[in-house]
């Protein structure tokens, strides 16, 4: 009769949505930082090696070049001291431990734990050390950390690495602890 018919099967689904599928898939974070902390530690692919005291520490040349522009020049640049892999490079007037914790910081962006009683003389030489590598995110670390350790007793010789290593924050901590006139008084006595 010049027609036709069309049966269609709905099913209705209750309290089925898509965004359940997520749950059975859980993404665990980012471990970028634990598997650069392994690669330092166990020295694997280690291509340039630091002689820093009586220490010889391993490195990755592209991690750290990476990381500061220093180290870039040194291992790459002009500067490079060496064409060979595994070449070995001097580090003056450092001390080992502060070296390993600012090659810790390179790999995995943050700071070995330290000891409550010498926290402020690790952070002056880690500042130090960053300053001089060009490691700015670190040297910041280093600052704010500092800042809790302006007391009379302190604040002169931070003041002083402040200044040398062109730490505006830190002096302005500094200075503000040295405007209250007793604080003034007992630092300079």
């Amino acid at each position: 009769n010049d027609s036709f018919t069309v049966r269609c099967d709905i099913v209705v689904f209750h309290g089925y949505c898509a965004a359940d599928a997520a749950a059975f898939i859980s993404v665990p974070p980012c471990d970028l930082r634990q598997n650069l902390g392994r690669l330092l530690e166990t020295k694997m692919g280690a291509d340039v090696v630091f002689d820093v005291g009586s220490e010889t520490i391993a490195a990755h040349r592209c991690v750290l070049a990476a990381c500061s522009p220093v180290f870039a020049a040194e291992l790459f640049g002009p500067m490079k001291e060496g064409n060979a892999a595994g070449s070995s490079v001097r580090v003056e007037d450092m001390d080992a431990e502060v070296f390993k914790a600012l090659l810790r910081f390179a790999y995995t962006g943050s700071l070995p734990d330290m000891r409550k009683e010498e926290e402020d003389v690790t952070c002056q030489h880690l500042l130090v050390a960053a300053d001089r590598y060009g490691m700015e995110r670190l040297k910041l670390i280093c600052e704010e950390k500092l800042c809790k350790y302006i007391d009379v007793g302190r604040a002169a010789s931070i003041l002083m690495l402040a200044e040398r290593h062109h730490c505006e924050g830190l002096k302005k901590a500094c200075f503000n602890f040295l405007a209250l006139p007793a604080n003034l008084r007992a630092t300079v006595a």
